[in-house]
């Protein structure tokens, strides 16, 4: 039996190994099989990658060719390492670690020794290659940003590391993949397809020739060109007006909810993160923890939004019918019922009615719009929940879902935030009356600023905003082209609209106007506190303003913020009214705002946290008055001998 037994196991054996060699020689012959061989060379040609172009066409992102120094470890003869440090413009203790790297990724597999190098130094490098065993010159494209804005929006491309690689095999080390902005979002559109060589070696290493003649070669596949939806020249403007200051300006086309610019200051060129001095440029913009321009504020900024918050309040209250548009309430400089008092208020008529509330932005008027709303049902509770659902439908307090890679969600509280802060049924609308203004526990970025006006051009809806534009041979994702509708009924908007029309009639931005256009925006105030040495310190209030134009159709809806620039009307305004003109006439004809906007700097407000400087208790700005850049000077003419 035992005898059987062996002579059984001995066929089956033998069955199985007949088996795997038939597999491996008939079915197992293709390209995931041989990748894995070691007889076999694999040499990756890397494709180019998508071109980038601004709405109109103009080009913004190309490549440039550039070369790596690659080496296989187990390939690698005894060399004189001195001799060829310098030829690499590198130290022997840098080559030995990077040598030290590679073989723990792979000693039979290519790693990057050297990346990125100049064309001149290729060419006085490939001469003297071939007496160094083991190491070969690899052509690959590299980015060239035809423009010198927008780095918040292009983003950069950098290499992968070992997350990278782990989370997506198409990657080897030294690949380069999309870091920000459009690079990130868009990389499985620009990056295409790698192609890729199979080459025999011999029992002693040595290459003699294609693999089975080449038949498993694939050529590799360029990436896709896209258009983005930013115009260049009102995104150059943007960052032009935002010198010497920081913020974000976003602005959004609301019949398709197309970004038309998407401006965050302070900003960079991106040509500062291409090349071998991408690393020490991106760690000093790293570094810079007082500017932070690697921060995206118009995306990643989360402020009180101030005043433009009060027309969705007083949207809410009609909708839920507990306040009309003649209700009138009595301003006694900001004590909005009683003797409590919200805030300080500013002297207009009275009493004040739901127009009159938004272009004068009466404090007290919409605290009690506010009171109503919250008392309006069996508990605040309730009242909060049903409130926090309007104001949410607008796309505040949470992820638009837009095509970015970056983003923060703001804040819309509910019942459920305050049941928790202050105890289940502890509390009333006096204990959020803050929120009646924008202050408070609200906050919210300026995209979804944005988009909130986006919605209220709209009448009611609004499409989720987005950066691409077009890619080629494919479709847009639905998601942007569906419109997304608050809970708020048409009929309640055009209120809304007219007070904000006023605005710039008769109201907080009376004198912001631009002569033909039809603006309908709101000035915005924000309350500043930072914490300087562990105590809670006042600071001059950032600048908000919000606005779409033609009141009717409307091309253009608009958020702009600038930190510490004080009231609305200050900075934020003037920069909207010159977007919007610059946008929808291709000129400016308040040259009067764009002179003192060039010629105003906020950087002292900004160090008074780092200085002794006062602050707090005056909360007055103190501007710098400088002179006019002569580069901004030369770039504005250009921008007009473009038009």
């Amino acid at each position: 039996m035992r005898k059987i037994l062996l002579a059984l196991i001995i066929i089956l054996v033998g069955f199985i190994f007949i088996g795997r060699l038939f597999y491996l020689q008939v079915y197992s012959d293709h390209e995931t099989s041989i990748l894995d061989d070691n007889a076999i060379r694999k040499v990756y040609e890397y494709p180019k990658r998508g071109f980038v172009f601004d709405r109109h066409g103009t080009l913004l992102v190309s490549n440039q060719p550039t070369y790596d120094v690659m080496l296989i470890p187990r390939e690698v003869k005894p060399f004189d390492t001195l001799e060829f440090c310098n030829l690499l413009k590198i130290d022997k203790e840098t080559l030995n670690k990077r040598f030290l790297k590679a073989k723990i990724y792979s000693p039979r597999l290519p790693s990057v020794l050297v990346s990125q190098l100049s064309k001149e130094d290729y060419a006085y490098l490939q001469e003297k290659m071939r007496k160094y065993e083991g190491f070969f010159i690899q052509q690959r494209s590299l980015r060239q940003y035809e423009t010198t804005i927008g780095a918040n929006v292009l983003g950069d491309i950098g290499e992968v590391n070992e997350r990278d690689i782990t989370r997506d095999d198409y990657y080897r080390q030294g690949d380069l993949i999309g870091r920000q902005g459009v690079e990130v979002s868009y990389e499985h559109i620009l990056r295409g397809k790698k192609g890729i060589k199979f080459i025999q070696k011999d029992r002693f290493n040595r290459n003699i020739g294609p693999y089975k003649n080449g038949s498993f070669d694939s050529l590799p596949i360029p990436g896709k060109d896209i258009a983005i939806t930013i115009d260049s020249k009102l995104q150059e403007y943007g960052e032009l007006l935002m010198q010497n200051k920081r913020g974000g300006i976003i602005a959004i086309e609301p019949s398709t909810g197309e970004i038309l610019t998407m401006v965050s200051a302070p900003s960079y060129n991106p040509n500062a993160l291409v090349g071998r001095q991408r690393s020490k440029n991106f760690t000093k913009l790293y570094n810079d923890s007082i500017a932070k321009p690697l921060y995206d504020r118009g995306l990643l900024a989360q402020y009180a939004p101030g005043s433009p918050f009060k027309i969705l309040n007083a949207l809410v209250g009609l909708q839920e019918g507990v306040v009309t548009t003649e209700d009138r309430f009595i301003c006694r400089m900001g004590y909005y019922y009683g003797s409590r008092k919200l805030t300080g208020c500013h002297s207009h008529v009275n009493p004040v009615n739901m127009n009159i509330g938004i272009y004068e932005s009466c404090n007290a008027y919409f605290a009690n719009v506010y009171k109503r709303i919250i008392e309006s049902k069996k508990s605040a509770y309730e009242s909060t929940e049903i409130w926090s659902d309007h104001i949410k439908s607008f796309g505040l307090g949470g992820y638009l879902g837009y095509d970015l890679n970056i983003g923060r969600p703001g804040r819309i509280p509910d019942g459920d935030f305050y049941d928790k802060w202050y105890g289940k049924g502890r509390w009333s609308a006096t204990y959020n009356i803050s929120n009646a203004i924008g202050q408070g526990e609200v906050e919210a970025t300026p995209i979804q600023l944005a988009n909130m006006v986006a919605a209220i051009a709209n009448r009611g809806y609004y499409f989720t905003p987005h950066i691409i534009k077009k890619i080629e041979g494919e479709d847009i994702d639905k998601n942007y082209t569906t419109p997304k509708y608050t809970t708020i009924d048409k009929e309640h908007f055009e209120p809304i609209i007219e007070g904000m029309y006023d605005v710039f009639n008769k109201g907080t931005a009376k004198y912001l106007g631009a002569e033909g256009i039809d603006i309908c925006g709101k000035t915005g105030t924000a309350e500043n506190f930072v914490k300087i040495n562990g105590v809670k310190t006042q600071l001059t209030d950032h600048s908000i303003f919000v606005a779409f134009a033609p009141k009717d159709n409307p091309k253009i809806a608009i958020a702009v913020f600038v930190e510490n620039g004080y009231f609305g009307s200050r900075f934020a305004g003037k920069i909207a009214t010159l977007m919007i003109e610059q946008y929808l006439n291709g000129k400016v004809s308040r040259t009067d705002f764009e002179d003192w906007i060039l010629t105003h700097s906020l950087e002292n407000e900004y160090e008074k946290p780092y200085s002794n400087e006062p602050f707090g208790i005056n909360r007055q700005s103190q501007f710098q008055i400088i002179e006019k850049d002569q580069a901004v000077i030369d770039k504005i003419k250009a921008l007009r001998e473009d038009e």
